[in-house]
């Protein structure tokens, strides 16, 4: 007979006095199991297990081995061996016998080996018992059968004297199976992990041939298994629940909570852990495992104060868990927004989330601590960036945390992000030494690179001069060579300390010497530099040569002050080199200084013009005139005088300078210089134009003289003198070459020179100048001359002149009262202010004639027909003699024209000249008497 050193007979007892009292008690009995045996418990095996083993380990880790004897399950552990109130809490499907700090808290977790058997049996060195559903059916037939022979196999326990314990071990648990064992080790395999790390009272876990060991070293626990190391740090929490919480649970005052972090890989798809997995889902990425109230089935969390207060303390505690971290790895700790996977998981997140905005956990880029509250975060990888600003921003994290591994951890915190535009806004007004911000450029220089708002932010970015202020942009501001030291008042410089390529890129300018030269500052000095020289000028007379001796002057630069020779400062256009051949032409009283020798000596001639110091002639080009504003001498005559405005003025300046006697050399000087000659050969240009008419020789403007070889001129102009000037020199000054008629001068000058009785012109210069006058008539408005030219060479009294307009008016018109411009006589008419000859003139024919058809005479059948003529069907009237009455007087002519009808008297001449005009071929009156004396191919040919 079996010994019973755990009183299992009593129990029974008690039990079927129950059942056969109350057989509805037996009904909720079973139901009871049969809950948890398909419900609650039924993949909780493991779990229950490894639970019982570790209680039982008490204060020394234990070991559970777990392995297939025999067909049967076995579940061997170490530690405090079977007893009387154990047994009786396995007989009992609502009480424990477990201390206050063990795990369990409801004695039904043995009732999850009912999913494998139905036979259970526990041995320990204290006795054996063991529960059968076979015995219980016998004990109780009758409830059995009305059960179908469905009973609670956990009700009734029975003692065993099996002793046979594997070595080491203190207690093990025997269940015969209903399923297949090696499926069920293998899956037990997969649980031993987890089991062991929620199970501190565990070290060392057996399934099969398999072995999993736990170590733990200051925070790290270490899972050595068959597939290699799990590393887990971890972070424990305890205390007293409060009084006002325990009710219900007086015998588990005590709380605890470990959040546990897998180092390794990430979690996925954990739940919660109390301390034994639950089926609350959780997302967070670290594990809490803590003693949480938890429902009958150890499946979900029994939600009420007492679980809020333990969830709430291990929310608390998860930032110091986030500080055993290394600062790189701190931010995987942070719940990321996400759907909640349960009700605990959104819970227990939110208060994640607000005791790590609290906390200060995050590195500072000054090494220190801060909370997420007072945070910020460069947005931009750029650890140079982020340790230059250390000391700018406060609260700005470590650089590492710029990378974008960390973005969506820290937004989740809301710790706000540094935009470019926000880093430049921190940098407004913050001093520093030049170097310093050569150092933020430098930083700032690969987000410019890529990204082309930030480079529109960065417009803004505060710039040290070389004077020492800060300015609050790039833009507008110099960026001097590194070889070029510069300054001047007022000029926006770039401290070469802090001179960057990103500025360029911002709206700096690139100052070599040409944009120095242009800066709206040094425009400024030069334009007042002679407002106080003796204080700024020499060194700005020092600053400017350098740069034009490096860039080429700038036409404004003549404003410049300069010391002359007697130490007054004067403006630099107004000013000559010492020895500039200029002056040796020049007028003694002439306006124009010379430049200190002294100072003219340290620079070369190239610099001293550059800045507008006369050597030779000054020379304006401006190819996009306005208006004659260039300060050359009369210049605006020479504009208005255009027919259309110029559209190039090049011209040399103080033209009325030059001394009278001095043009000779002045010209030799305009043409051994090629600016100043391009100036005197351009085009109806300014300077050809003042020299024709202004410059002069012997008193005389070269435009009244004429070179030697100009013979066709002779009578009308005087050849120029001799003054060693190359004739191309003086034809390019004005000196006439041709008859040119160009302008109202020219005109004025010309009727002046005809009507002058010493000159004799010869008459083919007259007619020539009379058709070029008519020409340009239209143009002008000068004032008639008193006496003209006539006909017979002279020049008399314009009284009694007219002009001819038809040719044979001059048969009755005396020569000293006629002058002709042939085909221009109305336009020479109203420009001498002469009346026409068709005018004046009204004579009559006094002689008859006949009236005959050209073709009828020979003569001029045969003239025509040789020249090629077509002869006119109009009638002529041909006379013996033809006599005209012109003011009383008879005038015997050889053609007239009355009522458009041509008459002629009978001879080659008269015939000749009234062909030619109803031919319309006047030119040819010559040829055609020629041939109408001898109308023979001789006469036409030789």
């Amino acid at each position: 007979m079996s010994r019973d050193p755990f009183g299992t007979e009593a129990l029974r007892d008690s039990v079927l006095a129950a059942w056969r009292g109350s057989p509805t008690r037996f009904r909720e009995d079973a139901n009871a199991e049969e809950d948890l045996r398909l419900g609650g418990y039924r993949d909780r095996l493991l779990v229950e297990l490894a639970q019982n083993a570790a209680d039982a380990a008490g204060a020394t880790p234990g070991t559970l081995r777990l392995s297939i004897v025999d067909g049967e399950l076995r579940a061997a552990n170490t530690g405090n061996p079977l007893t009387a109130e154990g047994v009786a809490a396995l007989a009992s499907l609502r009480a424990s016998a477990k201390s206050a700090d063990t795990v369990g808290q409801f004695g039904v977790g043995f009732a999850a080996v009912l999913a494998v058997t139905d036979a259970p049996r526990v041995v320990s060195t204290s006795g054996g018992v063991l529960f059968s559903a076979a015995r219980t059916r016998q004990a109780v037939p009758e409830l059995a059968e009305a059960r179908g022979g469905d009973v609670p196999v956990l009700r009734l326990v029975w003692p065993t004297d099996e002793a046979d314990l594997p070595p080491g071990f203190d207690t093990e648990v025997r269940l015969p199976l209903k399923v297949d064992g090696s499926r069920l080790l293998a899956e037990f395999a997969d649980q031993v992990p987890d089991l062991l790390l929620a199970l501190p009272g565990l070290q060392k876990v057996e399934v099969g041939d398999q072995t999993w060991q736990r170590t733990e070293e200051d925070g790290v626990v270490v899972l050595h298994g068959p597939a290699g190391e799990q590393r887990w740090r971890l972070h424990r929490v305890g205390g007293e629940l409060p009084a006002h919480l325990v009710q219900g649970v007086e015998a588990r005052p005590h709380w605890t909570a470990c959040w546990a972090w897998p180092m390794d890989e990430p979690l996925d798809g954990d739940v919660l852990h109390a301390p034994t997995p639950t089926d609350e889902k959780m997302s967070l990425p670290a594990r809490l495992i803590a003693s949480l109230p938890v429902e009958p089935s150890r499946r979900r969390v029994l939600v009420g104060p007492a679980a809020q207060y333990v969830l709430d303390q291990a929310a608390r505690a998860y930032p110091d868990l986030v500080l055993a971290l290394p600062a790189i790895d701190r931010t995987s700790l942070v719940p990321l927004p996400g759907f909640p996977l349960s009700e605990v998981d959104g819970n227990l997140r939110e208060s994640v989330l607000s005791a790590l905005r609290e906390a200060s956990w995050l590195p500072l880029a000054s090494g220190e601590w801060t909370a997420p509250k007072t945070a910020k975060v460069l947005d931009a990888p750029s650890e140079p960036l982020v340790e230059l600003l250390e000391d700018v921003v406060p609260g700005l994290l470590d650089a590492e945390l710029t990378l974008p591994e960390h973005a969506k951890a820290l937004a989740a915190l809301g710790v706000p992000r540094m935009s470019v535009a926000e880093v430049v806004e921190a940098l407004a007004g913050i001093g520093g030494d030049p170097g310093w911000w050569h150092e933020v450029y430098d930083a700032l220089t690969p987000l410019a690179d890529v990204d082309s708002t930030a480079r529109e932010e960065m417009g803004s970015l505060p710039v040290p001069l070389a004077d020492g202020r800060l300015v609050s942009s790039p833009r507008g501001v110099y960026v001097l060579p590194a070889d070029v030291s510069f300054d001047v008042s007022g000029l926006r410089i770039v401290h070469p300390e802090a001179a960057h390529p990103l500025l360029l890129r911002l709206g700096a300018l690139e100052a070599g010497p040409g944009e120095l030269l242009d800066s709206d500052a040094l425009r400024e000095a030069v334009k007042h530099s002679l407002d106080d020289p003796a204080m700024d000028g020499p060194d700005l007379v020092k600053t400017v040569l350098s740069l034009v001796a490096r860039a080429g002057g700038r036409p404004w630069l003549g404003e410049l002050a300069l010391p002359d020779d007697h130490g007054e400062w004067r403006r630099a256009d107004e000013l000559a080199l010492p020895d500039s051949p200029l002056l040796s032409v020049l007028e003694a009283d002439a306006p124009i200084g010379v430049l200190d020798p002294d100072l003219a000596a340290e620079w070369p001639r190239e610099v001293w013009t550059g800045v507008g110091v006369i050597d030779g002639f000054t020379v304006v080009d401006d190819t996009s005139p306005t208006e004659p504003d260039h300060d050359l001498a009369d210049e605006g005559y020479w504009w208005d005088g255009a027919e259309e405005p110029p559209t190039r003025v090049l011209g040399i300046r103080d033209l009325d300078l030059v001394a009278r006697d001095k043009w000779p050399e002045a010209l030799r000087l305009m043409a051994a210089d090629p600016v100043a000659w391009r100036a005197v050969t351009e085009p109806d240009g300014y300077t050809g134009w003042w020299l024709a008419r202004y410059a002069t020789l012997e008193g005389r403007p070269l435009g009244a003289w004429r070179l030697p070889d100009a013979e066709g001129l002779d009578g009308l102009y005087d050849v120029v003198p001799n003054v060693d000037v190359p004739p191309h020199v003086l034809a390019a000054a004005g000196v006439r070459t041709a008859l040119t008629v160009l302008d109202e001068d020219d005109v004025t000058d010309l009727l002046a020179r005809l009507g002058d009785p010493s000159r004799k012109p010869a008459d083919a210069l007259v007619l020539k100048v009379h058709a070029a006058l008519a020409e340009v008539a239209d143009s002008v408005s000068v004032e008639p001359p008193d006496r003209v030219r006539v006909l017979t060479g002279e020049a008399v009294p314009a009284d009694d002149v007219v002009v001819l307009d038809l040719p044979w008016l001059l048969g009755v018109l005396p020569g000293d009262q006629v002058l002709a411009a042939e085909g221009h006589a109305e336009a020479l008419a109203e420009l001498l202010a002469l009346p026409l000859a068709s005018e004046e003139v009204t004579g009559e024919i006094e002689t008859a004639g006949d009236e005959v058809v050209w073709a009828e005479l020979g003569a001029v059948r045969l003239a025509c027909d040789l020249l090629g003529v077509e002869l006119p069907t109009s009638p002529v009237i041909v006379h013996d003699e033809l006599h005209v009455v012109f003011e009383g007087e008879s005038h015997e002519v050889s053609w007239w024209v009355e009522d458009g009808v041509p008459h002629a008297a009978d001879t080659p001449e008269g015939l000749a000249r009234a062909l030619a005009w109803a031919t319309g071929r006047w030119a040819d009156r010559h040829t055609f008497a020629a041939l109408i004396a001898d109308p023979t191919p001789t006469v036409l040919l030789g």
